[in-house]
């Protein structure tokens, strides 16, 4: 019913982007667009501002540009968000990506830049939505030296079996998208997980499996996950779209 994390500002949509969210408003009930990338900043918040009860938007940088961003270029970011805080719903994605990057001055760098956003997500009273990639001790230790145990973080396409019991215990949220269909370390971590901190992504354009995806495909997250929780699609859907409606703090009835 609700994508927490999509990116309908890509250039992948350029074509028709107002003909997909049209259909997505047909069957859901929001979008969360995750902007990840300061040039694309106004953008979404044109995007929100032309569907303002459906495009939700989360702002931050993305670690993987961490090479190509300078600092005036990140406090240009962090202004940005201080301006228009009134039309973001939340901080992210933001994080750390050991995957893409591995010179450890740069690991470095992502790690001062992740202090950043957390400190304005903090200052601005906004939910978190975490990137992480093959960084998790990193990551949850920032997160945990800041002050984020018990606040609205979401780990998006969370993937660490190992450190379920962590994110249980400091309280945060998880949000799984299409590779469900496919991973068994997903399913696995969609059976332990809490459905009440449980949302659904797609992660779109990617995640498409040969094709560009859309907001469309939580269905069939919702629908696997039902399947390896061994409950109605409906509790599901339901559940996981109320969850986002509290965390984001979305002004939409389920």
């Amino acid at each position: 019913m609700i994508d927490v994390h999509c990116h309908l500002e890509q250039k992948d949509y350029e074509k028709d982007r107002d003909a997909v969210i049209q259909a997505c408003m047909g069957e859901l009930k929001a979008v969360v667009n995750s902007s990840p990338y300061y040039p694309h900043f106004m953008n979404a918040v044109e995007l929100h501002k032309k569907y303002p009860n459906f495009v939700f938007i989360s702002l931050a940088i993305h670690p993987i540009y961490i090479e190509e961003v300078s600092s005036s270029t990140i406090e240009k970011a962090i202004s940005f968000i201080r301006e228009n805080k009134k039309d973001i719903s939340a901080i992210g994605e933001t994080g750390l990506d050991y995957y893409h990057v591995k010179d450890e001055k740069l690991r470095l760098r992502q790690q001062d830049m992740f202090k950043q956003f957390v400190e304005v997500a903090n200052e601005l009273k906004k939910p978190l939505v975490i990137h992480c990639r093959d960084a998790f001790d990193d990551c949850i230790n920032i997160l945990e030296s800041n002050g984020m145990k018990n606040k609205k973080v979401l780990m998006h396409l969370f993937s660490s079996k190992r450190h379920i019991k962590t994110i249980i215990d400091d309280g945060w949220s998880i949000s799984i998208g299409p590779s469900i269909t496919m991973s068994k370390d997903i399913k696995k971590i969609a059976r332990d997980m809490p459905l009440n901190k449980m949302m659904l992504e797609t992660d779109s354009p990617w995640f498409g499996f040969g094709k560009r995806n859309t907001p469309l495909s939580i269905k069939g997250v919702a629908a696997k996950i039902a399947e390896t929780k061994k409950m109605s699609f409906d509790e599901v859907w339901e559940t996981t779209a109320k969850n986002a409606v509290e965390f984001f703090g979305l002004p939409i009835k389920i």
